[in-house]
């Protein structure tokens, strides 16, 4: 983890943080603070949060469908797909919640599961 503590300066964690606010966010700080400012502590907030939200969005949209193929074949279940897509929301909040902490600080910190693949998957941010 590596602080940023410049007064006066932006480093990258206005765009980090306003990246964490879904896939408008990210596209906010990507083109309206980092393309003309790119600093290291924004490109990796950058990296993780879209890794962070591409996932959320297949998993969560996979396990949407198969909950909306089990109701409509009428077999048993539903209730425990419902149940474990708010284990899923649960889940995905409590990383959202230790990156976005990460980037309000101004620190390198990575999202647990996500974050080191992240930074290889899309290095050209």
């Amino acid at each position: 983890m590596e602080p940023v503590n410049n007064p006066g300066t932006d480093n990258g964690k206005t765009a980090g943080i306003i990246s964490y606010f879904f896939i408008v966010g990210w596209l906010i700080a990507y083109f309206g603070f980092h393309q003309n400012n790119k600093t290291s502590l924004g490109s990796y907030q950058l990296r993780q949060t879209l890794l962070f939200h591409i996932a959320y969005m297949v998993i969560r949209l996979g396990l949407g469908f198969v909950l909306g193929i089990v109701w409509l074949t009428g077999t048993g279940g539903i209730f425990s797909l419902y149940y474990l897509l708010k284990i899923v929301d649960l889940g995905f909040f409590v990383l959202w919640v230790i990156g976005f902490i990460g980037a309000v600080q101004g620190e390198k910190k990575e999202i647990p599961l996500l974050g080191d693949r992240a930074q290889a998957m899309f290095s050209s941010i």
